[in-house]
C-alpha cells in the first residue's frame, strides 16, 4: 500500500481515524498520570474523547471539550494534561468548520477560556509563593495562553484557506478538462462534417460518370433504332434497353440531387467550398513546391508509385501531408527543413512527414490539426503519431490499410459516332 493510498484512506475517513488518535491520546495521558482515577479521570475522558469528531463536527467537538474544561474550573485549580485537546479544537474548527461564524465562535471561546484558566491556575493554586506577583504571574500566563489559543487558529484557518485554493484550482481543472473535451468533440464533429463534404465530391463525382455514361448509352440506343428498323422483337429489345438506361440515368440524377442536398446540411452557412473532386496525392509535387516557395526547403520521396490508391484513402493522405507541412510552416520556427516520405506497399500505405525544426511541428496542442488527421485517418481503419523526435523537431507518421479500389474507379467511355464520353 502506497503512501497516496494511506493518505487518501486517512482524508477520506475522519472519524475511525480521529477515534483512533483520541484514544491513544488518552492512553498516553492516563498512563503519563500513573493511572488515576476519579474525578480527575473523568475530566481527560471528557475532554479528549470529543476529538473523535473534530473533523465531522468540529463545533459540536469544540462545545464538549470547553463544558469539559469548564468542569475543570469548578472541580480543580490546577492544569490538566488533557488541556492540550483545547489546542486541537481551536485548530480543528478553523480548518474544518463550515460556517466563518463557528471559527470565530471557538476562537472567543478559547481567547475567554484562557482568561478563566490564568485567572483559577493562578489565584486558585498553592504554588504562588509570593502573593505579590499574582497579577505578573496571571498576565504572563493569561499571554501565553492567548498566542497559543491565537496560533492553534491561525494554524488551523491557513489549512482551511489551502484546502479551499486546492478546491478551486481543482474545479477549474475539472472546468477545462470539461472545455478540452468539448473542443475535441466540436473538432471532430468539424472533421466528420468535412469528411462528409469530401465524400459527397467522391460520390458526386463518380454519379456523374454514371449519368454520363447512361446518356450516351440511352442516345447509341436510340440512334440504332432510328437507324435500322429490323425485326419486331430487336426494336422491342433496343427499346428495353433505351428505357432501362433513360431509368439509370434518372435514378443517378436524383441520387447525386439527394447527395447535394444531404451534405447542404453539413456544410456550415456561407460556406464557398465548391463540388468538383479534392485534390489528392497526384497534387503532392504541387504542395511541396508551394511549401519550398514560403521558403523552407522540403525534401519530397514517393515509393512505390501511387496508381491503384482509393480515392478517399488518396484524400486521407494527401490531407495528413497538407496539414503537417502546414504545421510545419507554422511551428517549425526559421532554419527548419523538412522532408515528405510515402511509401506504397501492398498491405499498407506510410506517409511520415518530419522536420528538424526547434518549435513543435503540431504546434502548442491548442489547434484541432492533430484531432483531425487522426479522426480521418481513425474512419479508415488507420493509425496516426504525432510527437517530438528523439534527434530534434516534430514527426507525423499515419498508417494506411489498403483498400480496393474497385467501384470507385470511372466506367469506360461509351463512343457513339466515334466520339468518346468522359
Amino acid at each position: 500500500m502506497g503512501v497516496q493510498t494511506v493518505y487518501r484512506w486517512v482524508r477520506d475517513h475522519p472519524f475511525p481515524v480521529d477515534l483512533a488518535l483520541s484514544l491513544l491520546l488518552l492512553l498516553f495521558l492516563w498512563v503519563g498520570t500513573g493511572g488515576m482515577v476519579g474525578a480527575y479521570a473523568l475530566l481527560m475522558v471528557v475532554q479528549v474523547l470529543p476529538l473523535a469528531i473534530r473533523r465531522v463536527e468540529p463545533f459540536t467537538a469544540a462545545l464538549l471539550v470547553a463544558a469539559g474544561c469548564l468542569a475543570q474550573v469548578v472541580l480543580t485549580s490546577n492544569p490538566l494534561g488533557s488541556n492540550i485537546a483545547v489546542l486541537i479544537v481551536i485548530y480543528s474548527a478553523a480548518a474544518h468548520a463550515r460556517e466563518r461564524w463557528k471559527s470565530f465562535t471557538v476562537l472567543g471561546l478559547g481567547l475567554g477560556g484562557s482568561l478563566l484558566a490564568a485567572a483559577d491556575w493562578v489565584w486558585g493554586s498553592e504554588w504562588a509563593a509570593d502573593r505579590s506577583s499574582l497579577v505578573i504571574e496571571f498576565m504572563t500566563l493569561f499571554v501565553v495562553l492567548v498566542m497559543l489559543v491565537s496560533t492553534a487558529w491561525v494554524l488551523g484557518d491557513v489549512v482551511r484557506r489551502r484546502k479551499a485554493v486546492v478546491a478551486r484550482l481543482r474545479e477549474q481543472n475539472e472546468a477545462l478538462a470539461r472545455d478540452q473535451t468539448q473542443r475535441e468533440a466540436l473538432a471532430a464533429s468539424g472533421e466528420r462534417a468535412s469528411i462528409a463534404r469530401e465524400m459527397h465530391d467522391i460520390v458526386a463525382h463518380s454519379l456523374s460518370v454514371v449519368v454520363v455514361q447512361a446518356d450516351g448509352g440511352a442516345y447509341a440506343a436510340r440512334a440504332a433504332l432510328g437507324r435500322e428498323p429490323g425485326a419486331d422483337a430487336d426494336r422491342r429489345a433496343l427499346d428495353q434497353a433505351a428505357q432501362t438506361l433513360e431509368t439509370l440515368a434518372a435514378t443517378a440524377r436524383e441520387a447525386l440531387t439527394d447527395t447535394r442536398r444531404l451534405v447542404g446540411v453539413l456544410r456550415e452557412s456561407g460556406s464557398a467550398a465548391e463540388y468538383s473532386p479534392a485534390q489528392g496525392l497526384d497534387h503532392l509535387e504541387d504542395l511541396v513546391q508551394r511549401l519550398r516557395d514560403s521558403g523552407i526547403p522540403v525534401d519530397l520521396s514517393v515509393r512505390g508509385g501511387l496508381a491503384g490508391l482509393s480515392r478517399d484513402l488518396d484524400l486521407a493522405a494527401y490531407r495528413v501531408v497538407q496539414e503537417s507541412l502546414t504545421n510545419v510552416l507554422k511551428h517549425a520556427g526559421r532554419g527548419a527543413t523538412a522532408s515528405v516520405d510515402v511509401l506504397h506497399t501492398p498491405a499498407v500505405l506510410l506517409v511520415r512527414v518530419t522536420d528538424d525544426g526547434a518549435g513543435r511541428g503540431a504546434g502548442d496542442g491548442k489547434g484541432n490539426g492533430i484531432i483531425g488527421m487522426r479522426e480521418r485517418v481513425e474512419v479508415l481503419g488507420g493509425t496516426l503519431y504525432a510527437g517530438p523526435r528523439t534527434a530534434g523537431g516534430f514527426e507525423v507518421v499515419a498508417s494506411l490499410p489498403i483498400q480496393p479500389a474497385g467501384g470507385r474507379q470511372d466506367p469506360p467511355s461509351i463512343h457513339v459516332d466515334g466520339a468518346g464520353r468522359d
